[in-house]
């Protein structure tokens, strides 16, 4: 009994030692050990999300320098482009064409390559902060582009000195619609008068419907500022095209930032009107630099003797990221790209 006794007496110590907890150092050291553990991960995640927002940031750069490119490279690859040739011989019988006196600058074809350089006035866009009106950021450059869009139409027989009817039916011309007609030999600029059975182009002179209207009803070469003007018709197979006239430029957004601008030609009631129309958002800067034969390098707008030969175009965009805070430095990231595009009917 004494010997069990003794036994349990001793056994009692080593059980109260083996349910004994940590001491409070060794909770302190395994605490600062999980804090670490904690930041290191804390850190890790912190850095991959600033790496995919930075990332996110410079692709959606590309993105917009991209379509930029790709947008603007359309009309300086179609500027002064009739559809049929490139031999000059174009009539203008607009009331506010060359022809008659008029200097709007969407309608003359003539001038259908023209860069403005960053204090030069381009008549169809004024400098200023706003964006209602839409205005041109100051100190940036602007570029008016004038060609023309295919319809896929062609004429199928000319009617009258005024009236030509074309292949089949189209709902994609209006009474006001600035029109180009042509065929190998010559090429035509009217305003379409009217629109009957959704076939026939009427395109008489004077002033109706359509503002500003037509000169004359001929549309021969070279062009006269009379009723009848030089008659001349258009065979089957000439092809009809609405003239595109567009001014590319830097200008305040509605939120207050930069974006690249669009003013594009549009029929309003009947009265070709440029449009201003936002195409990509946060271009903050552009250059443009111009080749005029026989020189081998770009030179500026203000160096251009003779845009009627200019036959490439070089654009430097500068785009900033959507997200302003992606950058390291907790700002935006901006890139700047460059692209150079032929103007496709003066290359030879």
């Amino acid at each position: 009994m004494s010997r069990r006794m003794s036994t349990r007496h001793h056994a009692a110590p080593e059980s109260l030692r083996a349910s004994s907890g940590f001491t409070l150092i060794e909770l302190m050291v395994a605490l600062v050990l999980g804090l670490i553990v904690i930041a290191g991960v804390i850190s890790v995640f912190l850095a991959n999300q600033q790496v995919y927002r930075t990332n996110q940031a410079i692709g959606d750069v590309q993105d917009g320098s991209r379509i930029a490119f790709e947008l603007m490279a359309h009309d300086i690859r179609g500027a002064g482009l009739t559809g049929c040739s490139n031999n000059g011989l174009v009539s203008n019988v607009l009331n506010n064409g060359p022809t008659a006196g008029g200097t709007v600058w969407w309608a003359d074809m003539a001038n259908a390559v023209h860069g403005y350089n960053t204090t030069q006035v381009d008549p169809a866009i004024a400098f200023g902060t706003t964006s209602s009106p839409q205005t041109r950021v100051s100190g940036t450059p602007s570029l008016q582009l004038i060609g023309a869009a295919d319809l896929g139409l062609s004429v199928l027989q000319t009617i009258n000195a005024a009236n030509f009817k074309i292949n089949g039916t189209s709902t994609q011309i209006q009474p006001g619609d600035v029109a180009i007609v042509c065929d190998p030999s010559y090429a035509a600029i009217f305003q379409i008068t009217d629109y009957q059975n959704n076939n026939t182009v009427v395109h008489n002179s004077g002033v109706g419907v359509a503002t500003p209207g037509n000169c004359s009803k001929g549309l021969g070469y070279p062009p006269v500022c009379t009723s009848n003007g030089t008659y001349y018709p258009y065979g089957p197979n000439s092809q009809l095209a609405k003239l595109t006239a567009a001014d590319w430029f830097i200008g305040t957004n509605p939120v207050g930032g930069r974006s690249l601008y669009r003013s594009d030609l549009e029929n309003v009631a009947g009265t070709p009107t440029p449009v201003p129309q936002e195409m990509v958002r946060d271009v903050t800067g552009m250059s443009i630099l111009y080749h005029q034969p026989p020189q081998t390098t770009f030179v500026t707008a203000s160096a251009i003797t003779n845009w009627a030969v200019v036959d490439a175009v070089q654009v430097s965009l500068t785009v900033a990221s959507t997200d302003k805070r992606a950058g390291t430095n907790v700002q935006a990231i901006t890139r700047t790209f460059s692209a150079t595009t032929t103007v496709r009917n003066r290359v030879h």
